[in-house]
């Protein structure tokens, strides 16, 4: 559950904190007073998207913590290997700065906004107050259905599938072109395959091609070279070359050596020396008799490599990438002129692909058909407790158009009907609900597909919008049987909701210092009797009021009492 929330510079609230207790939690104050503005708080501490405009005017940055305690192995923990602490404290934080960039924090550790999001949503669900709209959209409510039917791994499947499907459908797509554009096409790969294949292009050539016009270029440089170091190493008519002169040495020392061990090694040495000097002498003569150039061939090789040139800026930008470029044009070209043969090796893909897209949007229509009747029981039994007794819900079904009559989803359009009263036809439910009908359908929906998950925490922001008398009754003694097993936090004006609670906040706006500011308390008995008192009578609060509050906190205990 959510234990604490601790609130800095966010609109009118400049610091507070909230320490919330399990069951129903319900804060109320005068419009405008800030309420909403805790929701949207716990909301931003659970990775919701937020704006720089929340931040309080003259603060750098706004914060918000959020404190967990008695949590359950939520599967987050597992994914991403992080968890509350020792004894089962889980902090979150979310710092909110002026430039745009928000910090987000799970027990001191570093996260993203997209991490902290996904958890969120498995700590805590936000029921908003225009959240009822959603009720209305048609789109949103396959999405219900599926949620409550726990169909995930039926819409995984499928969209697998389907998925494949469409990748062969867009395949056959590629390949099935007029007449006069696979000609086009046919002339335009055959001329570039021509001109590849005429190239008689080999892996490496340029770069070969490339060094040998470096050494044809440079070729009298190079034998000169050769030849001087020839002479000196292996020697000329006039001069000894170096090599016959450290066999001079070596002979010498060789001699003397005998008297001295010094001259010895020393004569060692130069062995070593003259055998190294005539290797180097018999390598240099090979490499002299090695460069022999035949007359025209630099011409040869500039003309190769300008023909490797202008075909590189057609075709890539090494020899390697335009063989690459040739094979993928032989394939296209083999691809087009065989099309019919590979269209009808296609299509028997497609058919089969398409069997098993059928087959998979079957199990999973069949799947959510069950769930929408298990839904509509559930849902009526919840409004029949919201005082809608006489209210039939069904969730129709309706195939979906198209050639195929399937799309990401699945085969099925789903739309949620209603009838409010006796003898009146099932009709989309955003024709016939009023607000207050809407709002007790939404708080069913919530409930039930609370039930399904581990969240165990549900934030009702002004929930009880358009119902009044009996029915706010109703719905306050809903909330109070959820809160049994799920922590409640209820944003409310209706003082039924407000009496029902197990812990009441007051939500008061003041001015200090020229700066309007938020403050939040809990309530004893006898200030939630005059709070009470005013959200039934106004400003007036007369005994009678103060009278009628207490007895209405009376009538919300037994009740508490005899359901729990």
């Amino acid at each position: 559950m959510l234990s604490l929330l601790h609130i800095e510079n966010i609109a009118v609230i400049e610091s507070a904190d909230i320490q919330f207790d399990r069951g129903f939690n319900a804060l109320t104050g005068e419009t405008g007073a800030g309420k909403s503005i805790v929701v949207d708080a716990i909301g931003a501490v659970m990775g919701e998207r937020t704006s720089r405009d929340l931040i309080r005017t003259g603060a750098r940055s706004a914060l918000v913590n959020a404190v967990f305690q008695g949590l359950p192995e939520l599967p987050w923990f597992r994914e991403n290997g992080m968890g509350p602490d020792e004894d089962g404290t889980l902090l979150l934080q979310r710092e909110i700065q002026s430039d745009g960039k928000n910090v987000c924090r799970l027990n001191g550790r570093l996260i993203t906004v997209s991490q902290l999001r996904a958890l969120g949503r498995q700590l805590l669900n936000i029921h908003g107050q225009h959240d009822g709209q959603q009720l209305l959209d048609e789109s949103c409510h396959l999405g219900y259905l599926d949620r409550f039917g726990g169909t995930q791994a039926l819409c995984a499947a499928y969209q697998a599938a389907f998925d494949r499907f469409q990748a062969i459908r867009h395949e056959m797509a590629a390949l099935e072109m007029d007449e006069a554009e696979k000609a086009r096409r046919i002339d335009s790969l055959s001329f570039q395959i021509s001109e590849l294949e005429r190239a008689g292009l080999k892996p490496g050539e340029d770069e070969a091609l490339s060094e040998r016009r470096v050494l044809l270029r440079n070729a009298g440089r190079l034998i000169e070279a050769v030849e001087i170091a020839h002479a000196a190493l292996s020697g000329s008519d006039e001069l000894e070359g170096a090599a016959a002169l450290i066999a001079q040495a070596e002979g010498a020392l060789r001699a003397a050596g005998r008297m001295s061990a010094p001259v010895a090694e020393l004569a060692q040495r130069l062995s070593g020396l003259r055998s190294d000097a005539d290797d180097l002498a018999e390598q240099v003569r090979e490499l002299r008799c090695g460069f022999e150039f035949e007359p025209g061939e630099l011409d040869e090789i500039e003309g190769r490599l300008d023909v490797i040139y202008r075909l590189k800026k057609k075709y890539g930008d090494t020899v390697e990438e335009m063989l690459a470029y040739l094979d993928r044009c032989r394939k296209e070209l083999d691809e087009i002129q065989f099309s019919s043969d590979t269209l009808a090796r296609l299509e028997k893909k497609r058919d089969k692909a398409l069997e098993e897209t059928r087959e998979s949007a079957k199990r999973l229509s069949d799947a959510r058909r069950q769930a929408g009747e298990t839904l509509q029981k559930r849902i009526q039994s919840e409004l029949a407790q919201l005082d809608m007794p006489k209210v039939r819900f069904q969730a129709e079904f309706r195939e979906k158009g198209g050639e195929y009559g399937l799309d990401e989803t699945g085969m099925d359009e789903v739309q949620f009907l209603l009838s409010a009263n006796v003898g009146e036809d099932l009709k989309p439910i955003q024709k016939i609900a009023s607000g207050g009908e809407l709002a007790r359908i939404m708080l069913a929906l919530k409930n039930v597909l609370a039930e399904n998950d581990d969240v165990g925490t549900l934030v009702f922001d002004e929930v009880d919008t358009g119902v009044s008398g009996r029915a706010a009754q109703k719905v306050a003694e809903k909330l109070a049987d959820v809160a049994g097993h799920k922590q409640v936090l209820c944003v409310t004006h209706l003082p039924q909701l407000a009496a029902m609670a197990d812990v009441h906040f007051s939500v008061e706006k003041g001015e200090r210092k020229g700066r309007t500011f938020t403050q939040v308390e809990v309530l004893d008995r006898e200030r939630r009797k005059a709070e009470l008192a005013r959200l039934t009578a106004g400003a007036q609060i007369t005994p009678a009021a103060l009278e009628s509050a207490g007895e209405l906190l009376d009538a919300a205990q037994r009740y508490k009492k005899e359901s729990r």
